[in-house]
């Protein structure tokens, strides 16, 4: 009655709008209220002058209290599956740390910032001390068959890597059937049943195990070669290389991340730069890029530098060097003609990136010390040309000559240079960390006629390290902006049937290499400089959706470790030790480490390309996962976070929870069936509702709430 004596020019006195992170606190929240203005003309005779009073008085009371719980909705607390409170936070942008603490809901980030003291969650980390960096990611690892064998990726874990790239020139898809042939040893050994042909049956067969990180791969030129010429040494015929163009265009569509070579090797080391292009122009179209080990890294990487250029300018496609180096000791010193030749390049217009890892030894096969034609035609056919005498003499020839190819045996000044590292045959294994000098030696042999016979005997089955490197080349290389990391080495394990033989010390130690020598002790790199480049960096090269930073609705890949105790440990005389100072490691908001130590919680999955052709079904090429999901609002279409859902079953029973986020979106995982059950929406300062629900335990079910804020009574 006595609002009705005044002339009002606004039809609405408070208009809230509430933007507000997930997070229930006030120093990353955006509240604004709005109050229009209201214009009161008092009706007429001077009876009415008390009134007036009161309803001011009153209108004030009211503005007070609309005030007092606008600015204390932000503090409501919010329940994190995982809360890491008061890290250092390296974003991996490349910007300074700052403090903060970041909330993880599922799989995903849900804030990132200073959470209120009232904040829940089912597990807190307290990050005092630590670095909380995004999960670092392994531009060329080697597990593609390793994480079928053991799926744990101690190796890769126990460094803080969550995701790994792979597929060096041979590639696990599409499967060559030779490939049965030449590694039927390795396949028996490890009860390894290859039961697919093509990259999408592959990442279906990893999706099922359930890895620890996550795997993205390449499809080999030299695997698509293998598929269609067998280990022909000869140029593809028209329709052969229709052939070799196909199965890279369905392993694109099937999630590949690009083309790759391994140049030195058979058979890709047969192949022409015009094959290469035409193939590079299948990955380019459908958004890939070109990855190389280049042909010669060595006395001839100028050349082959070139040639990557060349490949990347007419196939119009990126081009990323693997384990960029200045190989063979007569090099040394070389690296900054290297880096020159990438800038100029880079100059002119030619995207060409590079990754590397910190350590002056490689390692391949022991068989790579062989020229590449002697490889024609698959294992047996190698080894029986190792047990000819005429074929053995001039290949000792070529080995003293260098002609024509990559000569590690001279790179490296002979079999001092080359060090034994893996083998599956028993009868061999007493020559593990030796190198080929010492094995000579024991053997009263020479040490070519001892190479041939290891080989002969192992059926080129003999993994080596080669020390062809020098450090000043690998600290310049490092502190070049487009170079991330790489371990170039599958996981590994010190037990189980991955822990059998010795490794490279890199299998266990690049990324805390990096940590503590080169930024702790060395200061070749800032640490946010390093994170960059074990993060955004390569998560830019390959378009890795919503990974690589720490944002709010990225995959909750996250590192934490100790800055001042990180460091590797494995060396070269015991490569099978887990580096120290990886606190915590969480794989798409699963915690898979703990204390440096593996938790055996599985939270990896494949990766997708950027050509995946069922992305917008299931991005990851994951089966749909069961869930309820949905949108919550106020009646006025704002987004309602920090809102409870509780989905309970026919007895009343708790079923599932969530929260909603920021824009008012929730999801509640569910893969069994629920008939008769009820999903609740409360939030203070709101009315609460319930929905009856009927969900077959598979599909999605979307439910969408608008709740009615509650009047705000005041006593008279």
């Amino acid at each position: 009655m006595l609002l009705s004596s005044w002339r009002t020019f606004s039809s609405e006195v408070f208009v809230r709008r509430f933007r507000q992170n997930s997070a229930g606190n006030n120093s990353s929240t955006t509240t604004d209220l709005n109050v229009q203005t209201v214009v009161l003309s008092p009706a007429v005779g001077p009876q009415d002058e008390r009134s007036i009073s009161e309803s001011k008085k009153l209108l004030m009371k009211i503005a007070s209290l609309l005030l007092a719980i606008t600015f204390a909705l932000p503090t409501f607390s919010q329940q994190y599956d995982t809360l890491i409170r008061g890290g250092k936070v390296v974003d991996g942008s490349g910007n300074p740390w700052f403090y903060g603490d970041v909330g993880i809901i599922g799989d995903r980030i849900a804030f990132i910032g200073h959470a209120a003291p009232d904040v829940k969650a089912k597990r807190t980390v307290d990050a005092t001390g630590l670095i909380v960096a995004p999960g670092f990611i392994d531009m060329l690892g080697q597990s593609e068959l390793n994480l079928l064998i053991d799926k744990r990726a101690v190796s890769k874990l126990t460094q803080g890597i969550t995701t790994e790239i792979t597929g060096e020139g041979g590639s696990v898809a599409p499967f060559a059937k030779s490939d049965l042939i030449d590694e039927k040893d390795f396949f028996e050994h490890f009860h390894l049943n290859v039961d697919w042909e093509s990259l999408d049956q592959y990442l279906n067969r990893l999706a099922q195990q359930g890895p620890a990180i996550n795997l993205g791969t390449y499809v080999g030129a030299g695997q698509v070669r293998k598929k269609v010429l067998g280990q022909l040494n000869r140029a593809p015929t028209a329709n052969e290389l229709r052939d070799m163009e196909e199965y890279v265009g369905d392993a694109m569509l099937d999630g590949a991340f690009g083309l790759s070579t391994a140049l030195i090797y058979a058979p890709s080391n047969y192949a022409s730069t015009d094959e290469l292009i035409d193939l590079a122009k299948i990955a380019s179209k459908y958004g890939g890029i070109y990855a190389t080990h280049m042909r010669n890294e060595g006395d001839e990487e100028t050349a082959a530098l070139d040639e990557a250029f060349r490949i990347a300018r007419e196939a119009n496609i990126p081009v990323e060097i693997f384990h960029l180096k200045v190989s063979g000791k007569q090099n040394w010193g070389k690296m900054p003609q290297v880096i020159a030749k990438i800038e100029d390049a880079r100059s002119n217009g030619i995207d060409v990136t590079a990754d590397q890892y910190p350590y002056i030894a490689s390692a391949t096969s022991l068989g790579a010390l062989i020229p590449p034609r002697y490889h024609e035609g698959g294992v047996d056919a190698f080894v029986a040309r190792l047990k000819d005498p005429k074929t053995k003499e001039q290949i000792e020839e070529e080995l003293e000559s260098g002609k024509n190819y990559e000569n590690m045996w001279r790179g490296v000044g002979g079999p001092e240079g080359v060090l034994i590292v893996s083998t599956i045959v028993p009868e061999l294994k007493q020559y593990e960390g030796r190198n080929l000098a010492a094995v000579a030696r024991l053997q009263h042999k020479e040490p070519f006629d001892a190479l041939c016979d290891l080989l002969i005997q192992s059926k080129d089955g003999i993994g080596a390290a080669y020390f062809s490197m020098e450090e000043n080349d690998i600290r310049l290389a490092m502190q070049q902006p487009w170079v991330s990391v790489g371990t170039d080495y599958g996981e590994v394990a010190p037990d189980g049937l991955l822990g059998e033989s010795k490794s490279h010390p890199r299998a266990y130690g690049s990324f805390p290499r990096i940590l503590g020598k080169y930024v702790r002790e060395e200061h070749v790199l800032r640490l946010e400089d390093a994170i960059r480049k074990f993060t955004s960096l390569p998560a830019q090269r390959e378009r890795l959706d919503h990974r690589g930073l720490l944002r709010e609705d990225y995959f909750a890949d996250i590192t934490v470790f100790n800055p001042k105790t990180v460091l590797d440990v494995a060396s070269f005389e015991l490569p099978n030790r887990p580096s120290v100072g990886i606190e915590y490691v969480f794989v798409n908001g699963v915690l898979a480490l703990e204390h440096e130590k593996t938790t055996v919680q599985f939270g990896g999955r494949p990766l997708r390309g950027p050509a995946y052709q069922a992305r917008g079904i299931s991005p990851d090429g994951l089966a749909p996962r069961g869930s309820v999901r949905g949108f919550v609002s106020d009646t006025d279409g704002w987004p309602l976070p920090r809102t409870s859902l509780v989905l309970s079953d026919a007895s009343g029973k708790e079923v599932g929870t969530a929260t909603s986020g920021r824009e008012g979106r929730y999801e509640i995982p569910l893969d069994q069936l629920c008939e008769g059950c009820t999903l609740g929406a409360s939030r203070p300062g709101f009315a609460p509702q319930k929905r009856r629900v009927n969900y077959n335990g598979s599909n999605p079910l979307w439910y969408g709430f608008a709740l009615e804020r509650q009047q705000v009574h005041t006593r008279q």
